[in-house]
């Protein structure tokens, strides 16, 4: 896992480092939020086709992820205030045809997931901003899981002495990243605030 996750954010930050750097060194302001399309070329069309497929499946399983613990937290705060409730607590078992097991339906989580869907999506429609939100679920979601979150717990399971070197380079980066997610955030919300003055609803923006 340890060289996984290593080889994994490596070549992330990497790619977009180089992105980012050689784009503003490029074009400077004017740089598109995509390199493919942003330059008003759709050609070749194969490999535009490929990229938007690419991010389909790459948000199709990052909003599992995110949406999971959402989902739970709904459910489990459901059952707990509403017991009596059938619609919410029963769970109807189906047996799986050619397997071995057994998969319990839920007619609350189903209303509830599918609804959840269907506003986010009319939402993401409504609001067609994907750089900007993405800028901007990226830069408060990178300090806190990407650094601070990993390095806490490094210091506290190799026990580093308090105010020794490490800890101080450890902290040190940790401050630099905190300062670099807050102007990505602004920088994000500055977007968007721009996106806003301008936009009409369900029309993408270019």
């Amino acid at each position: 896992m340890k060289k996984a996750s290593l080889i994994g954010v490596s070549t992330t930050s990497l790619f977009y480092i180089l992105c980012g750097c050689v784009g503003y060194a490029a074009f400077g302001n004017k740089a598109p939020g995509n390199f493919l399309t942003g330059f008003g070329f759709y050609e070749p069309f194969w490999l535009v086709d490929f990229a938007n497929i690419c991010i389909a499946v790459h948000l199709v399983g990052a909003y599992q992820v995110f949406t999971q613990p959402v989902f739970s937290f709904v459910e489990s705060w459901s059952k707990k205030h509403w017991p009596e409730n059938k619609f919410i607590t029963r769970d109807h078992p189906i047996e799986i045809p050619f397997g071995n097991g057994i998969y319990y339906f839920n007619w609350f989580r189903l209303v509830w997931r599918t609804s959840y869907v269907v506003v986010t999506a009319i939402l993401a429609m409504l609001f067609p901003f994907f750089n900007d939100f993405l800028g901007l679920l990226g830069s408060l979601s990178f300090w806190p899981l990407t650094v601070f979150f990993p390095i806490e717990m490094h210091i506290s399971q190799a026990k580093v002495a308090k105010y020794s070197s490490k800890w101080i380079a450890l902290k040190t980066l940790s401050f630099a990243c905190l300062i670099v997610s807050l102007i990505a955030a602004a920088g994000s919300i500055q977007g968007l605030v721009g996106s806003v003055k301008k936009y009409k609803p369900f029309e993408a923006q270019e």
